[in-house]
């Protein structure tokens, strides 16, 4: 799930069109997570082709990456590895969480209370390596660059940032701005007129960009602070202490300056230990593993590859999807042309 800073990052409303020639790292396991998780029928049924194969993920990743390019963003999808020893627990508590919204799922489902059901349905969505496998066959496909991660994806995604590769990460989480990315972009998977959930009203989300360094300036601490605010709060690689958020971590950052005096403030002011190696997760968010990266490259979309997976393999609307490509190919041959024009002049 990621940290969650609530209101203490300082962030900015912006539009699709603003980003036009902005590389944008994403964090594909988050983006992916969320159309699972949203993409179903009224009952929480996911997104299926006729032989019962879940597309609820390729749907969204194609869709919303058409959208992205037809603005003229120029994506980078950045894929998890494997997890560092210490996030087991978490992923232990994850697969029971899941099974536990299955069960309520089915017994929402028997007693017809369908928007219950549909709620509880979003709690048991789960990445197969063979989804995975495909989004990147996808993406690949829409002629965009595929970075593995040796670990954590975000991670990956920040430090691409910050080594000049990418303008900012795209994530739900907050993690990024942990991990160091200069700027994080949020809501871009999910921009929109959405339905607030168990009420009958919508709302529009529009994108956010939240800058580290003007984040960092106007809470008036440094990245470890940042740092130390998550580990309090909790992370996906930690638990965190029971009652103390985001606003009560920023006192305690501006009141320590080390791990150590940290971790002794929490012993003496809450009888509190970590319940994990804090010094390694607390270097693992300041100097995060990743793979170097020595350029990326932005292809022509290949109409037939994507259509054979979308249509022919997973029977997607060939209409729609050709309606899809056609936009994506026009606009972009339109930007190029105008590049090109301003360039001549």
């Amino acid at each position: 799930m990621g940290v969650d800073l609530g209101d203490l990052a300082v962030k900015e409303t912006i539009s699709l069109q603003s980003l036009s020639g902005k590389k944008v790292a994403i964090d594909s396991f988050n983006m992916l997570y969320q159309f699972l998780a949203s993409i179903r029928q009224e009952d929480g049924t996911p997104l299926m082709d006729y032989s019962g194969n879940i597309t609820a993920h390729l749907s969204g990743l194609f869709y919303r990456t058409c959208r992205f390019m037809e603005h003229g963003l120029r994506p980078v999808f950045v894929f998890d590895g494997e997890a560092p020893e210490f996030k087991e627990k978490t992923l232990e508590e994850r697969a029971e969480a899941k099974k536990t919204a299955k069960k309520k799922w089915k017994e929402a489902l028997e007693e017809e209370k369908l928007e219950e059901a549909r709620k509880y349905a979003q709690g048991t969505s789960r990445l197969t390596s063979e989804m995975v496998e495909e989004s990147k066959e996808l993406v690949e496909a829409l002629g965009l660059p595929v970075v593995q991660a040796p670990q954590d994806g975000e991670a990956q995604a920040a430090m691409m940032v910050r080594q000049g590769l990418a303008d900012a990460t795209a994530s739900q989480d907050y993690d990024a701005l942990m991990f160091g990315s200069p700027y994080l972009l949020r809501n871009l998977s999910i921009t929109g007129r959405r339905k607030v959930p168990r009420q009958n009203r919508y709302v529009m989300v529009e994108p956010e960009i939240i800058s580290l360094e003007e984040t960092l300036q106007t809470l008036e601490i440094g990245r470890a602070g940042l740092i130390f605010i998550g580990l309090l709060d909790g992370t996906d690689f930690n638990e965190g202490i029971k009652g103390v958020g985001p606003k009560t971590g920023l006192k305690i950052a501006k009141e320590v300056e080390t791990l150590d005096e940290l971790i002794d403030y929490v012993k003496e002011k809450y009888d509190y230990q970590f319940e994990v190696d804090i010094e390694a997760v607390f270097n693992l968010f300041l100097d995060p593993p990743y793979t170097p990266v020595d350029k990326l490259e932005w292809k022509d979309v290949d109409r037939e590859a994507v259509t054979e997976l979308l249509v022919e393999k997973h029977d997607f609307s060939e209409d729609r999807v050709e309606s899809s490509l056609d936009d994506v190919i026009e606009q972009t041959r339109e930007r190029n042309s105008q590049k090109s024009l301003d360039e001549w002049f």
